[in-house]
């Protein structure tokens, strides 16, 4: 079950971004500057002065437009470029270390704060928080030590067994025989609502994917969209979750496209893996 669907326990009260880059078009240049209609020696030199004045402003412009851009994949961040929309390109790059399997060593920085919610907000939306072993594990892997215990038992509250047998899962979380289970947490965008140096409340816009697949399921996969709050302190030397919470949407209308057969749904689940967020 995603975070959006039935963590009530957690409260009620709760976006990132993808990358945008801007390109220079060059006008197509093409055609006689000299022709149409004769023209006296003094007119062609205003025209060469014209068109020579036409190039040069346009130089100047693409350097212009150009300046600081420098190369998207870098990590440099100076801090003195403006972001022309939430969606624009940071220029960070995703973390490359994992701890038990979650993207682990964010900046410390503002940045850093919304790739570590994205993440963790990813890992506390996933089938591993159905197992008991598992969710211990991923809790204990994002949590900040001093909220430990009590993320622990909230979570366990969460994941009851009466919601386990729910929702149609085995004891221990798996799926059963000829089904699969899908649980899938998929960040859309993300909004810091508070920093300071080592603390940051961010919210996380995302969109769910939960349900059976199987000829014998009666809860078939579903889609749903809503927005997790995740308050982080910067703890030794990466930013640890000290709180969670969710609300329902923001949520776009349905598209038309046509509902794909639970074989298909099954084997995309199988077949397609996930991504380490990075703003």
């Amino acid at each position: 079950m995603s975070l959006g669907d039935e963590h009530g326990s957690r409260g009620d009260e709760g976006g990132y971004g993808g990358t945008g880059q801007t390109r220079t078009r060059l006008p197509d240049g093409s055609g006689d500057v000299y022709g149409g209609a004769r023209r006296t020696g003094r007119s062609s030199s205003r025209s060469l002065i014209t068109v020579v004045g036409v190039v040069v402003l346009l130089i100047a412009a693409i350097a212009f437009a150009n300046r600081g851009g420098g190369d998207s994949g870098s990590g440099d961040d100076s801090g003195e470029r403006t972001d022309t929309s939430p969606t624009a390109a940071s220029g960070q790059r995703p973390v490359e270390a994992k701890t038990g399997g979650i993207p682990s060593g964010f900046a410390h920085d503002r940045q850093g704060a919304e790739s570590a919610a994205a993440n963790y907000a990813v890992a506390l939306g996933s089938d591993g928080m159905f197992n008991t072993s598992k969710r211990h594990e991923i809790v204990k892997t994002v949590a900040d030590p001093s909220a430990l215990d009590r993320l622990q038992s909230g979570f366990d509250a969460d994941y009851s067994a009466a919601l386990l047998k729910r929702i149609g899962l085995n004891e221990d979380g798996s799926a059963p025989t000829g089904t699969t289970f899908v649980n899938r947490t998929l960040p859309a965008g993300t909004k810091v609502t508070s920093s300071s140096s080592d603390a940051a409340t961010v919210q996380v816009w995302c969109n769910g994917l939960f349900g059976l697949t199987g000829e014998s399921s009666n809860n078939p996969v579903s889609s749903s969209w809503f927005t997790v709050t995740v308050k982080l302190n910067w703890s030794g030397d990466d930013w640890k979750v000290l709180e969670t919470s969710q609300k329902t949407g923001p949520t776009p209308v349905n598209g038309d496209n046509p509902v794909s057969g639970t074989d298909e749904i099954g084997k995309a689940v199988e077949e397609f893996g996930g991504f380490t967020y990075a703003r």
